[in-house]
């Protein structure tokens, strides 16, 4: 089997760096790396990528070693039917180590026909770090290190406005590229960097917030023979990904001008507001995630197929989405619908095995955040709690008790919230639901001047207990709307 390099692939033509990308893990491989070679092999972009490795230890080596070249796995559902699709990734012009080569990376920032700045170094990867320092080769924190690089770039360039660059940061924080933007600003001030450059980065160089939505499962260890017995060519950089693809840019039209995604089959927005999709993706997908947990659990499945597969199951989810949570968001009722039923293919992708209690972890704060907004805009909109959402928030709170049918449950909190519990559970049902939702430090509102709501949460728990989850569903819709009018 021949290696995996440019000469033996014919190859050996690099493109221009276009891009400089700061991260070089499964993620960024799967989904920048891929949406670039679309725009590459869809209209001639033409654009290389340069990758940064952002902390110390990191895997460039391992790129450079493949010249930059490997494939992408995509495996999922697309409105039922299995879809499998590999790609060679091609793009990667050079990978480049600042701790081990700090000038080559400084280099970079010389590249005459250098556009964007993409990066993901995690959620705490866009953070101030007050010992940072200009002098430092490299300094620890990414902001700091991009504000050496557009530093040197602005000088380079001697201020030249058309230098700037998009700067597009795909970290899962919100407001990711403002965040950005904010910290580089203070270092722009710590280290006296001048006037000029602070003025050359507001006004020549663009920042936007984005959302991204992959799932990325990386190197497929244990299918690994399968996968190499697609090639023909040792690949030591397989990535594996689902088919489903989301990437949400806050821009205008020079953006979109910039990336002309509207002519390739990614699912690329670049709206004037990210907010939406952000509530769209937290509500649906997330809040149907942890939505299910608890409820699933206790009902015997182990994983989010199986959930989705089974009838009653899969029935009560459904209607939770369809019917409650999409009802929440002040977003186009089709659009949302379309998106949900993407997200129920996701989540019956035979490819990924999503156990339920690998997402049991925090489920208080992630129900706070990702379901509590749906029940209670139910409630504003309607005049009446959720019947589904609801019996989902008594499951949760039932969860929490830590046993069900002699066994333990995969409880995964704090030990603050798992203490809290074991006091609020050596009561009774109605008294423990009441300590519950009045708890501020859980829901930041004392949930029992809901209407409705405690009455409803009694109903279903007492129902849970006395006659097991679907027998309970069933007896407690019958008595549900006399409960909460």
């Amino acid at each position: 089997m021949k290696n995996l390099n440019r000469k033996n692939l014919n190859l050996e033509k690099l493109q221009p760096v276009k891009v400089i990308q700061f991260g070089e893990g499964n993620f960024l491989r799967a989904f920048i790396d891929h949406a670039f070679q679309e725009l590459n092999d869809t209209v001639d972009f033409n654009a290389g990528i340069a990758v940064v490795q952002p902390i110390e230890n990191g895997m460039v080596n391992m790129l450079n070693d493949q010249e930059g070249l490997y494939t992408l796995f995509m495996k999922g559902l697309s409105k039922g039917q299995e879809v499998q699709e590999k790609k060679l990734i091609t793009n990667l012009v050079s990978g480049i180590n600042p701790y081990t080569n700090f000038n080559d990376y400084l280099a970079l920032a010389k590249e005459e026909e250098l556009q964007f700045i993409i990066s993901n170094t995690t959620e705490s990867g866009i953070a101030y770090v007050s010992t940072d320092s200009p002098e430092m080769q490299p300094p620890s924190s990414y902001p700091a290190k991009l504000t050496v690089l557009l530093h040197e770039r602005f000088k380079h360039f001697g201020g030249n406005k058309t230098k700037g660059l998009a700067i597009i940061p795909c970290e899962l924080i919100n407001y990711n590229a403002d965040t950005l933007k904010e910290i580089i600003l203070k270092y722009s001030n710590d280290w006296n960097l001048g006037d000029n450059f602070i003025t050359w980065i507001n006004e020549s160089n663009s920042f936007h917030n984005t959302l991204v939505d992959r799932i990325v499962p990386g190197y497929p260890r244990a299918e690994i023979d399968e996968y190499n017995k697609q090639l023909d060519y040792t690949d030591n950089l397989i990535v594996s990904a689902e088919t489903f693809f989301l990437w949400v840019i806050e821009g205008g039209e020079d953006l979109k001008a910039k990336l002309p995604f509207d002519k390739t089959n990614l699912d690329v927005k670049i709206v004037a507001d990210m907010q939406p999709y952000r509530t769209r993706k937290v509500r649906i997908l997330n809040g149907a995630h942890t939505a299910m947990v608890p409820f699933s659990l206790m009902y015997g499945n182990e994983t989010v197929k199986e959930t989705v597969d089974n009838d009653f199951t899969g029935a009560f989810i459904n209607k939770a989405i369809f019917d409650e949570i999409n009802e929440t968001i002040d977003m186009d009722k089709k659009e949302l619908d379309l998106f949900a039923e993407d997200v129920l293919d996701r989540f019956r992708n035979p490819f990924i095995k999503h156990n339920l209690s690998s997402i049991a972890l925090n489920s208080i704060s992630k129900f706070k955040v990702r379901v509590l907004p749906s029940i209670l805009g139910y409630i504003s909109k309607f005049g009446k709690v959720p019947a589904n959402l609801t019996f989902s928030f008594a499951c949760l709170i039932r969860f929490y008790q830590g046993t069900w049918n002699g066994n333990a449950l995969p409880v995964d909190d704090s030990k603050e919230i798992t203490d809290e519990f074991k006091a609020i559970w050596s009561n009774d049902t109605a008294k423990a639901v009441q300590q519950t939702l009045s708890n501020t430090e859980f829901w930041d509102e004392d949930l029992t001047a809901v209407k409705g709501l405690s009455e409803a949460i009694v109903l279903a728990i007492n129902e849970i207990n006395d006659n097991g989850i679907e027998e309970g569903f069933k007896n407690y819709l019958k008595s549900f709307e006399s409960v909460t009018l």
